[in-house]
This record gives C-alpha cells, sequence and structure tokens, in this order.
C-alpha cells in the first residue's frame, strides 16, 4: 500500500502565492507520472500539471506561465508552486501518483485526500 499526505492548502490573497506539497511513502518500487487535479464547487475535477519520471511536464493553458511543478524522487515528494493567484483557481486540490509497488511491480494510481486553496480578499 501507498499513503499519500497532502499539504499547503490555505487561504490566500489574489495575486498571492503558495506552494503545495504531496508525499508519498509504503511500498514504493518507482513513481512513473506525479500530477496535481483540482476540483472547484459545482465542477469536474480537472487537470492543473502532470510530470514524467524524466522531467516533461504538462500543464493547463489556465496556469501555463503562474503555476510550476516539481517533484524530489529522493522524497518521493510531487510540489506545485502557484503564483499571481486569481479567485478561479479555488478548488480542492488533489495529487496522484502512478506507482509501481515494490511487492508485485503492477503500477497502480493513487489520490492525496485533497487541500482547499481559496482565493479571496
Amino acid at each position: 500500500q501507498v499513503q499519500l499526505v497532502e499539504s499547503g492548502g490555505g487561504l490566500v490573497q489574489p495575486g498571492g502565492s503558495r506552494r503545495l506539497s504531496c508525499a508519498a511513502s509504503g511500498s514504493i518500487f518507482s513513481i512513473n507520472t506525479m500530477g496535481w487535479y483540482r476540483q472547484a464547487p459545482g465542477k469536474q475535477r480537472e487537470l492543473v500539471a502532470t510530470i514524467t519520471s524524466g522531467g516533461s511536464v504538462n500543464q493547463a493553458d489556465s496556469v501555463k506561465g503562474r503555476f510550476s511543478i516539481s517533484r524530489d524522487n529522493a522524497k518521493n515528494t510531487v510540489y506545485l508552486q502557484m503564483n499571481s493567484l486569481k479567485p478561479e483557481d479555488t478548488a480542492v486540490y488533489y495529487c496522484y501518483l502512478n506507482v509501481r509497488d515494490s511487492t508485485n511491480y503492477y503500477d497502480n494510481t493513487y489520490w492525496g485526500q485533497g487541500t482547499q486553496v481559496t482565493v479571496s480578499s
């Protein structure tokens, strides 16, 4: 089993910054793609950004130039640096990891519990 712990959410003013973290632990052989999704009230969950084990990044157009995703493989952690935040960025942010399990070498996807980011003055 793999456990994910998210942190970094909270209330931030428009134009402000916030960094989210998601740390994984457990039966991890390797981590393939890591990423962040978000879900605003009344809306479907949407992709924010992903990063592969090779460092390739995919981002939603709505966050390009403002958000950046990174990973620390030694710590099994993925980060989302959010700058120039807007009220429309308000959502619950979920991290996800595609993990190769160390016990059976199967690939599984795991989701974090979600962390609320509220952008408001």
